[in-house]
């Protein structure tokens, strides 16, 4: 190979090289700045306002860029993608399940997606009744106040765990239908722990496909613990001593040792919190200490005391 073949070759292989260079350089997204995106951004500010939730600001973006392109089709005259929004949202609880629902029924109000675009909050007990029919009722009745909003049922699986002859199954079957009947007029979205949301969809072949969207919500780490903790605090006009810092570091890093599974995130560090400023109320009546720095610092002692009695269930 002559020298002038040598420097082709190597102004080829340079082309390639840039060719996959500019092929593998990531795309820069773009906010929606212009006034039409006012309703995403409203929700994005609140959800940016909020500790971790990362998958949860993707996912949301996701839906609404598909809402949005879809109503652009339809501008269009193509032919727009119908898809159900039921969801199912699956984290231990205190990781933000209840406060994005709350967000996605703001979005789809003011999208135009849902009418009213209200939070209705169920558990077992408000969807299963004590007598045969009774359960189809109370779950009718239900789904009416949620129409044009979003039925958020918490704990979904409880509504499976007795079996064919529990009315659970009836208000399953009730649900079912109404998403059918009236699947652009609600959003129902089943939340749980992980593992229980995965074992109750697979009871029912028919589920898992009246549910195209699937979030998993992660446990917090320590550090977006203490963050979540130091927010709350300041809310409240309290702070930790430099000690108690560290204290509720030790605490957290051990509580989410003991039960990943069932770890209660933000739900575990508001309780927390809460107890040890009352164990702080005990300490400074029994020193008749009320200057304002007292009234406002927790110590490590505080911490301590209120950890003890919550692993002691008090």
């Amino acid at each position: 190979m002559n020298q002038a073949d040598s420097m082709r070759k190597k102004g080829q292989i340079n082309i390639v090289l840039k060719k996959q260079q500019q092929e593998t350089t990531p795309v820069q997204t773009k906010t929606f700045e212009s006034q039409e995106h006012a309703p995403f951004k409203h929700v994005e500010r609140a959800l940016g306002e909020l500790v971790g939730l990362h998958t949860m600001k993707s996912f949301i973006k996701e839906v609404y860029a598909w809402l949005y392109l879809n109503k652009r089709r339809e501008e269009m005259g193509l032919i727009p993608n119908k898809q159900t929004l039921h969801m199912v949202f699956k984290g231990n609880p205190g990781t933000g399940k209840t406060t994005v629902a709350r967000l996605i029924a703001t979005l789809f109000r003011e999208m135009g997606v849902l009418e009213k675009g209200h939070l209705i909050e169920a558990e077992r007990a408000d969807l299963v009744g004590e007598y045969i029919g009774h359960t189809a009722q109370k779950t009718r009745d239900l789904i009416k106040k949620a129409m044009g909003g979003i039925l958020f049922v918490d704990e979904a699986y409880s509504l499976a765990r007795g079996g064919e002859k529990d009315f659970g199954k009836e208000a399953i079957d009730t649900l079912v239908k109404a998403m059918e009947d009236s699947q652009h007029d609600f959003v129902l979205i089943l939340a749980g722990y992980p593992k229980e949301m995965d074992r109750f969809l697979s009871l029912n072949p028919g589920l898992p496909s009246r549910f195209p969207l699937k979030v998993t919500f992660p446990n917090y780490n320590v550090e977006e613990l203490m963050t979540i903790g130091e927010k709350m605090l300041e809310k409240r006009q309290y702070r930790l001593h430099d000690s108690a810092a560290e204290e509720l570091q030790n605490i957290l890093t051990h509580a989410k040792g003991q039960d990943v599974e069932h770890f209660s995130n933000g739900r575990f560090i508001r309780n927390l919190i809460e107890r040890a400023i009352r164990s702080q109320s005990v300490r400074l009546l029994e020193e008749e200490n009320y200057g304002r720095e007292a009234l406002m610092t927790l110590t490590a002692r505080d911490l301590r005391t209120a950890y003890q009695k919550t692993s002691e269930g008090e």
